[in-house]
């Protein structure tokens, strides 16, 4: 069995610009946009060969709090990014949480589309 079974997440939008100015201000970055099959894409910054994703909005895509959690890497304290998520129009919608020893903690934020997100960070 392999090692890494992501590849690749896409998190819709209805308002691309509008999200994807909440994802940059939340992650403090600059996310490339793309244009493939007619949808509009914003892709997160990664090294090749690693996991990653986008914002995306195109036919089919729809926001969802209720479908499968993304969880998102924070090299930083989760009340960081969870405080840039609200000041962007985002809403914490469970506030850091540790979770059992060596594993870190977690939290989750609704965005400026109302997808439900996670957040990962050993701090």
């Amino acid at each position: 069995m392999q090692q890494n079974v992501s590849v690749w997440f896409e998190i819709p939008a209805t308002d691309f610009e509008r999200a994807v100015g909440f994802y940059e201000k939340t992650f403090q970055t600059t996310l490339r946009r793309e244009v493939i099959a007619g949808s509009k894409l914003a892709v997160f910054p990664h090294e090749d060969g690693t996991p990653s994703g986008c914002i995306i909005a195109g036919e089919g895509y729809k926001p969802n709090r209720d479908g499968a959690v993304v969880y998102l890497s924070s090299r930083t304290d989760l009340e960081q990014p969870l405080a840039r998520a609200k000041s962007a129009g985002g809403k914490v919608a469970t506030p850091k949480t540790a979770l059992p020893p060596g594993m870190g903690f977690f939290a989750h934020f609704l965005d400026s589309e109302g997808n439900r997100v996670g957040l990962h960070s050993m701090e």
